[in-house]
């Protein structure tokens, strides 16, 4: 069974409304995120997916149009894509209409998604028929200010039982990151 792309006002109504997003855009700016891929950040990523043995987890900050995975991980054996190239690669960047983390940002809660087909509000997000996308695991990333500056998540084209350890491991790599980004923001030290 296929989803196919929802209607553009369908879609309208699953991407939740981000009123903090110039906000956030900002703080990114002045914190040196968000605009160029981060080798400590594709680390953190490295060592999330390790963990949740998932082929992708990104380190992902959301601005006012768009999403930017400034740490990416993607497992080379896996490809997105199918066979005949139809479907796009997964890369740095994703339209804020795409994907899950903008309900993490707006919900500043984490979220679980076993399947996403099980899910019809999520079950029509582009990533789903574009990407192959199947399970989903994020939690925000919530800054000392109280300001959400992103997610961490993995993703899997498999269905996956996250249970609560999912849960908690996403949870505690993201306020585990938030720790280390502010104080590589105020110490000028190093990620990781």
């Amino acid at each position: 069974m296929s989803y196919g792309p929802p209607h553009p006002v369908a879609r309208l109504l699953l991407t939740p409304e981000d009123k903090e997003a110039p906000a956030r855009a900002q703080r990114l700016l002045r914190m040196g995120l968000g605009e160029h891929p981060d080798p400590a950040l594709d680390v953190f990523a490295d060592h999330l997916a390790e963990h949740t043995g998932t082929p992708y987890a990104m380190v992902n900050f959301i601005g006012e149009n768009r999403q930017f995975f400034a740490g990416l991980h993607v497992r080379p054996a896996v490809n997105l894509a199918r066979a005949d190239d139809s479907k796009p690669q997964l890369g740095r960047h994703l339209e804020r209409d795409h994907g899950f983390c903008p309900h993490v940002v707006v919900r500043r809660k984490a979220l679980v998604l076993e399947d996403v087909r099980d899910y019809p509000r999520f079950a029509g997000n582009p990533i789903v028929d574009e990407f192959g996308i199947r399970s989903y695991l994020g939690a925000p990333l919530i800054d000392s200010t109280g300001m959400v500056i992103g997610t961490v998540c993995v993703v899997d084209v498999e269905p996956r039982p996250w249970g609560r350890a999912g849960l908690e491991t996403i949870k505690a790599s993201a306020a585990d990151l938030v720790t280390r980004l502010e104080r590589r923001e105020a110490d000028g030290l190093p990620l990781l």
